[in-house]
């Protein structure tokens, strides 16, 4: 269950009538609703279970500073109190901390001034990402669009919101065509090509213009996820129809395909320009390269959907998460997995590495890794060590997206309960929060590391100036 894949079954509920889906997709579909379904009633029972217990916790022990750090019952914890007002927790004990926010600071809150909010999609916006090398950011809706915003550099204003907008239409007349809902979008590394994934199975690239430059057309199935590799020549996609294909962007022709899951393929991720992972509702993961007719590893652990694989910076070990309520580390020199992280108590929908470590621009800041799960919470680990190092809880609701500012020093976290916070990973705390009208599915940083883009269920994205 990806982002993409969720989001759209998720949609799907409201739209049953819908006949353009095939009956093998639409039973597949069907199943997930359900499950969905019980999870936000289970969801709804624990949030009132959780609020009781709230409630009585604060008659006891008095209400919390909103900038403490909670640590669990069971730890010593040694509170030290900083010149800046700042408080730090030591942890002796093995159990590593929670950091909670009983309520967000008003201080936190991003003011409206701050925010752009860019309205013209007429579905939900499924994914968001900036360009690499400039103030483009690119928005995937179900409305049968994907948008190029023009960001104005500078503080953004309400008031003045960006005019220029390039409409990349997946088809042509009518709109809102449920196979043509956009699920997936990534840049070149240039920052001069846009490719899209949808549903209808295709892949497409568009140039800065907005002018359709491919249609790749092989997939017999919703593309789930695709990437560019580092050197911009080969785009990779992964889709429903258990596949992933590796296409030839020059010649705009598929150049392999890979056949080796027995379910949907649900992410890819490239480790090296020829070479790349893929995940699958088959719990498998297998890393490929391209020209050979065989995986070249094959990892078996999971026992439920692999929903994303990445690589970290220097492609050495390979993150996993999974509705088996685990993530895993794998390294390539191995078969088995390195490490086996179990703090999560829901299914763990997105993991990211942070851009720190050796080979990273931030070498001396060591190498951390992010999940977000349907339990609400983000957690941050220290992956030499297989141990949890941080627990995040400032979400009511199931956590989408997770990212790192691109100096490794923040985490910006978007959830179902329509708030992005983002926290400081130094002092372990919400620095700024931002409170939509909708659910929040993905989060992402431009460049210089001072915006942030969050997509919305209600239609929108937004645009927040960040600045400590």
């Amino acid at each position: 269950m990806i982002r993409e894949k969720r989001r759209i079954l998720q949609k799907d509920r409201d739209k049953d009538k819908d006949k353009e889906i095939d009956k093998e997709q639409e039973g597949e579909r069907g199943q997930v609703r359900e499950k969905a379904r019980h999870e936000r009633e289970k969801e709804r029972e624990k949030d009132k279970e959780r609020i009781e217990n709230d409630k009585e916790r604060e008659k006891q022990h008095g209400e919390l500073n909103d900038r403490d750090m909670v640590s669990d019952q069971e730890d010593k914890v040694i509170v030290k109190q900083e010149e800046n007002g700042v408080t730090g927790v030591r942890v002796e004990g093995p159990e590593p901390m929670d950091i909670a926010m009983t309520s967000t600071p008003q201080a936190c809150e991003i003011p409206l001034s701050e925010v752009t909010i860019l309205e013209g999609h007429t579905s939900e916006v499924c994914a968001c990402a900036w360009s690499p090398t400039g103030s483009l950011l690119a928005s995937g809706s179900g409305d049968s669009t994907a948008r190029i915003w023009t960001i104005a550099d500078g503080r953004s204003s309400l008031q003045n919101s960006p005019v220029n907008v390039l409409v990349l239409k997946h088809v042509k007349g009518r709109t809102n065509e449920k196979s043509k809902d956009v699920t997936t979008l990534d840049w070149n590394g240039e920052g001069t090509l846009l490719a899209t994934g949808s549903y209808d199975g295709q892949a497409r690239i568009w140039n800065t213009n907005g002018e359709l430059r491919s249609t790749l057309s092989k997939h017999k199935g919703p593309i789930f996820s695709l990437k560019w590799n580092k050197k911009g020549d080969y785009l990779l996609t992964g889709s429903c129809d258990k596949t992933a294909i590796v296409w030839d962007v020059k010649s705009e022709e598929w150049k392999q395909q890979f056949e080796f899951h027995s379910g949907p393929t649900l992410d890819v991720d490239w480790r090296t320009n020829v070479s790349f992972a893929t995940s699958s509702t088959d719990t498998m993961i297998y890393v490929c390269k391209i020209g050979e007719s065989r995986p070249l590893k094959t990892f078996a652990g999971h026992q439920g959907e692999v929903n994303c694989v990445k690589w970290d910076p220097t492609g050495s070990l390979l993150a996993s998460c999974s509705d088996d309520i685990t993530a895993k580390i794998w390294s390539i020199k191995q078969d088995r997995y390195v490490h086996d992280l179990r703090d999560h108590s829901k299914e763990i929908y997105t993991i990211r590495w942070s851009p720190t470590g050796p080979g990273t621009n931030n070498p001396n800041h060591k190498l951390v890794l992010a999940s977000a799960s349907f339990d609400s919470t983000v957690k941050l680990w220290d992956v030499e060590l297989g141990k949890l190092l941080y627990s995040l809880n400032g979400h009511r609701d199931p956590v989408y997206s997770v990212a790192f500012s691109p100096n490794g020093e923040y985490l910006a976290s978007g959830s179902l309960d329509k708030s992005m916070h983002i926290w400081s990973l130094k002092e372990g705390k919400i620095v700024k929060t931002y409170t939509g009208n909708g659910g929040i599915f993905e989060v992402c940083w431009n460049k210089e590391g001072d915006k942030i883009a969050a997509c919305f269920a209600n239609n929108t994205v937004c645009v927040l100036d960040f600045r400590m």
